[in-house]
């Protein structure tokens, strides 16, 4: 397609219509979120009603990213087979349900079950919002919609810690009874419904992804949604789609293999490289373990959990600015001054906690070096939400051909759940050998690979139809 035709395009899209069904698509973002932050809550309420000491801890957290590694995989693979829309129906569906059981669990086995299933359903929600939101969107707008996956994600984690906290506050804490006489941290599960029930009644109003529909042969119905979605130019944009299927075969998870050399094809070999070193450079150890890495250095609970909620803040902020610049500047400058910004504040942490003292209660003590610490972590979390964070995700959503986004996403969001599984397993043990200076270390380096990553492998994406991905 030619630039007039590709103007043509993009100044006539519905831009109401694109608008709501990406927003319908990021609640799943929003749960993704929730889902992964309400069990900070729930923990002294787990322990006593199982009366086990491992619910809720450090395994509880990991069995439920190996659910979302799974879930990812399988949801790219059956994304193929039934379609966009569906899988996120499904995912749904399954938010509601581990919601609904977390709650009423009787057992911690019963409990994990639930919490796989949800996990299940983050790691579907996390491949399959922004493939299908790059798959709906003009080229125009893309990065900027699908950006929005990521304020989605940060958002849920927010409303979880606040919706935690009202809720241990009215019944004085999380152990205790509250509404029907059910226990505080059960209504904190519960309270999962609401956004989980809304995130599959919106679903019902938004269209299959019409590059699906083609692949399948469902011309007419696609044809149908592409006039829902511009008013002109639908007649070419159905054309292009065709033509980047027409002489291929329908999608299959092999087809992430190289056919002229054998091995994975380069494109998927950079997609699970972003989706490894979007965890590798140490992000989540700030989500699960930001209470304990700063009490570990000196700073009290309250101060602590204020720390966090700045965090959380910050990290919304970035994520707007990339969702005003992303489609002006483009997605590769993002990454490389997110990565460089990384590796010197990570640096700085490591610096910082190097030279802290130990304390006569055997925690460490920043003195001088605290403001350090402190200022440099919120600017990683600021590079980390304003690059990686959301950037990576639209990467993934549209650097894949249309033959292979389903398995390419497949392939790459279970990487980037495995790699969050080994962070967050690995840091308690990180913590307890090497120390906050080498763990803090460690992620500075892989920032800095990160930096060599993009700028040798990462093509621009920014502005090009889907159908002219290469791969």
């Amino acid at each position: 397609m030619n630039d007039a035709q590709h103007s043509t395009n993009q100044e006539s899209v519905n831009n109401g219509f694109v608008i709501f069904i990406s927003v319908v698509a990021t609640i799943g973002g929003f749960l993704f979120g929730f889902d992964s932050g309400v069990i900070n809550g729930t923990v002294d309420g787990l322990q006593s009603a199982f009366q086990s000491q491992s619910v809720g801890t450090g395994f509880n957290v990991s069995s439920m990213l190996l659910g979302c590694a799974f879930g990812a995989f399988f949801a790219g693979w059956l994304a193929d087979r039934l379609g966009r829309r569906a899988l996120l129906l499904v995912a749904a569906v399954l938010f509601i349900v581990s919601a609904w059981g977390s709650g009423v669990a009787a057992g911690s086995g019963e409990f994990i079950i639930y919490r796989i299933l949800g996990g299940l359903a983050v790691g579907a929600a996390s491949v399959m919002a922004p493939a299908y939101i790059a798959e709906v969107s003009p080229a125009k707008y893309r990065g900027m919609l699908t950006s929005i996956q990521q304020i989605a994600i940060i958002s849920g984690l927010f409303a979880a810690f606040v919706s935690n906290y009202l809720l241990a506050d009215i019944a004085a804490g999380s152990t205790e009874p509250l509404w029907l006489n059910y226990a505080a941290w059960r209504w904190m599960f519960w309270m999962e419904l609401i956004p989980a029930s809304l995130f599959l009644l919106m679903l019902c109003f938004i269209p299959e992804s019409p590059r699906f529909l083609v692949a399948k042969g469902k011309t007419e119905q696609a044809s149908n949604v592409l006039n829902k979605l511009f008013s002109k130019g639908v007649t070419q944009k159905l054309a292009d789609i065709k033509a980047s299927l027409a002489n291929d075969h329908q999608p299959r998870l092999r087809d992430v293999i190289n056919p002229s050399g054998g091995g994975l094809r380069p494109i998927v070999w950079v997609g699970i490289g972003l989706a490894a070193l979007q965890q590798l450079v140490g992000i989540n150890v700030v989500f699960y373990y930001g209470a304990v890495l700063w009490q570990a250095v000196g700073f009290s609970e309250g101060d602590a959990l204020l720390i966090n909620v700045i965090s959380g803040g910050i990290s919304i902020g970035a994520c707007i600015i990339t969702l005003l610049v992303i489609d002006k500047i483009g997605r590769k400058p993002l990454l490389k001054w997110g990565s460089v910004g990384m590796t010197i504040t990570l640096a700085a942490v490591a610096l910082a906690f190097s030279n802290a003292q130990t304390g006569d209660d055997g925690r460490l003590v920043l003195g001088d070096w605290g403001p350090v610490a402190l200022i440099a972590a919120n600017l990683y979390v600021f590079c980390f939400n304003f690059s990686w964070g959301p950037v990576m995700w639209v990467m993934l959503g549209e650097m894949f051909p249309n033959q292979i986004r389903g398995s390419g996403l497949a392939v790459a969001g279970l990487v980037q759940w495995l790699t969050n599984f080994g962070i967050t397993l690995s840091f308690p043990m990180l913590l307890a050998g090497i120390g906050l200076a080498g763990a803090y270390g460690f992620y500075a380096f892989c920032a800095l690979l990160s930096v060599i990553f993009v700028v040798r492998l990462v093509n621009e994406t920014r502005g090009k139809e889907l159908e002219d991905m290469e791969g």
